[in-house]
């Protein structure tokens, strides 16, 4: 890639890494063949991370052509406690033997042998990757690894009808994931394969339709979400994301702060095992150690973690909430009592979950904290139970602006969503409404935002003052006389883009056709009493 600038070498990286995501899944779907994938591509970053762990310190030691990979197994069997230590710090521990570069080495010599279709390369693929997840057991990154290939299904059918037809597929994704030039691994190679799986989960994503933006927010939307919930801040104790997905909107916040700039981690819970599975793999591969990140598994409105409860209040809340799910509300009792709910007086509907997940979030916000989360525009106008906890909302001062978004940048969807703003601790009683419809790069199937977009509306919200046909500051009085309606549509008047016509200059013009049309009539008649006179 020498020549090219670092642009034209991340575009030309993701160009090679969709043509080998396609090439070797053959005629398996590209939604089921991401986690073989993904899984590979994560398998080769630990195996490599650990490596260069290792041989970065007997450099320093001294050992200038140490290396760990090319060691036996039986030499590289530390004792109990040098073997504790690496997994306290990398989080598991692999075998020379286990690493990529050597389980790839043997696949590729049996297939120069011809001995690939007897080979054992799915049994060693499989054992190798429980036993990566085996050697955090009983440390605390335990709850980190466990389960983490379960999606890395190596007997599946999916990779052929035949252990011969799953090697050879097997081998084709190593020697595609193996032979990407991702760079140095000790200058650029995190950002390199975070780089690579992100963009993977974006083109997966807005291939799959709806079933993609389940599990993944556009970036430029994450960012969006991200600065407006960190204005003005360097730094935080921990962010949360209740639904977490694959962990995008989480990881903006060490892009925009850096990871020295988020003190105690990164929080979030997803319902999906193999998102929970993704979002795990993602923190690892952005660089984020294992002791940096909590992520559970479960229904967060129904079975929050206990480990996020029992932690102190979040300064930034972030989330994407799938959009009007349904849930057990009123008809569960524990709900109804449950203290994060209980306040407003009712419970979000049963069929629209989307202000239960705003309650949970401003219950785990601190005093100085901010919550920006995606909310479907139904939750804000809709009137019922939605219309008590709005009024809730705005009657203890919790909710700061309402942004409406540009149609159509969403995976699989095309409707307009809204991010909700709540802050605890507020300068002034009222609320700002923002138009940000307009503030897009049109594209095809989806339209997108630009970094000057994002800058454009982040301005509006923190100038907070009324922008003709933009924007518009609103008390909570003015709230209340309308009856909690917090659409923006029902603030922020749209420009009129129709032409706008001189009615005086018109009447002009159409007195003037008329008379010219008189005069063209009375020649008209001139010349057929003329021809009625010849005839006679």
């Amino acid at each position: 890639m020498a020549g090219l600038t670092r642009e034209q070498q991340r575009e030309q990286l993701h160009r090679t890494i969709w043509g080998i995501a396609n090439e070797v899944r053959g005629s398996i779907d590209a939604w089921d063949f991401k986690q073989y994938v993904l899984g590979m591509l994560f398998y080769r970053y630990i195996s490599e991370d650990f490596a260069y762990y290792i041989d970065k310190g007997e450099h320093e030691a001294g050992d200038a052509e140490f290396s760990y990979a090319k060691l036996p197994d039986e030499e590289a069997v530390y004792d109990e406690a040098e073997r504790d230590d690496l997994v306290r710090e990398k989080g598991c521990f692999i075998l020379p033997s286990q690493l990529f570069c050597n389980v790839w080495a043997y696949a590729k010599d049996m297939d120069s042998k011809g001995k690939l279709d007897e080979s054992d390369l799915n049994t060693l693929l499989s054992n190798t990757l429980s036993a990566i997840e085996a050697s955090s057991v009983g440390f605390e990154s335990e709850e980190d690894f466990r389960g983490l290939f379960d999606d890395f299904d190596t007997s599946s059918k999916r990779l052929g009808n035949s252990v011969a037809m799953r090697n050879k597929r097997l081998l084709q994704l190593m020697d595609g994931i193996g032979g990407m030039d991702l760079g140095d691994f000790g200058q650029n190679r995190i950002d390199a394969f975070g780089d690579a799986y992100e963009f993977l989960m974006r083109m997966y994503a807005s291939n799959a339709g709806k079933s993609g933006g389940e599990f993944f927010t556009p970036p430029e939307v994450s960012k969006l979400l991200m600065t407006i919930a960190l204005d003005g801040r360097d730094h935080v104790n921990k962010v949360y994301d209740p639904t977490c997905g694959s962990g995008g909107i989480l990881l903006q916040a060490a892009k925009i702060l850096g990871n020295d700039g988020v003190t105690e981690g990164y929080f979030g819970q997803e319902l999906n095992l193999t998102t929970y599975n993704l979002c795990r793999i993602n923190m690892m591969l952005h660089g984020i150690n294992y002791d940096k990140f909590d992520i559970a598994l479960g229904d967060t409105l129904t079975e929050p973690s206990e480990r996020h409860w029992d932690e102190e209040p979040f300064q930034v809340i972030a989330a994407n909430p799938p959009y009007s799910v349904k849930w057990a509300g009123d008809t569960s009792a524990k709900l109804v009592d449950d203290p994060r709910f209980s306040p407003a007086g009712r419970l979000a509907p049963k069929n629209n979950a989307d202000l239960a997940f705003v309650m949970h979030s401003l219950s785990w916000l601190a005093n100085d904290g901010v919550a920006a989360m995606l909310t479907f525009p139904g939750a804000l106008y809709r009137q019922g139970a939605e219309q008590v906890i709005r009024q809730y909302l705005v009657d203890n001062d919790y909710v700061d602006a309402v942004i409406q978004l540009p149609k159509n940048i969403f995976f699989g969807t095309s409707i307009t969503t809204c991010i909700l703003v709540m802050r605890r601790s507020k300068k002034d009683s009222s609320v700002l409404f923002v138009d940000a419809s307009k503030y897009f790069v049109p594209g095809s199937p989806q339209n997108h935002l630009s970094e000057e977009n994002i800058s454009d509306i982040v301005a509006v919200y923190r100038d907070r003052k009324d922008v003709d046909h933009v924007a518009k500051l609103v008390t909570n009085e003015e709230l209340k006389d309308a009856k909690y309606r917090m659409s923006v549509s029902a603030w922020v008047e749209p420009e009129d883009t129709r032409e706008k016509v001189d009615i005086k200059a018109l009447n002009a013009e159409i007195a003037e056709i008329v008379a010219r049309e008189n005069v063209l009539r009375a020649k008209v008649d001139a010349i057929a009493a003329e021809l009625e006179a010849d005839d006679e």
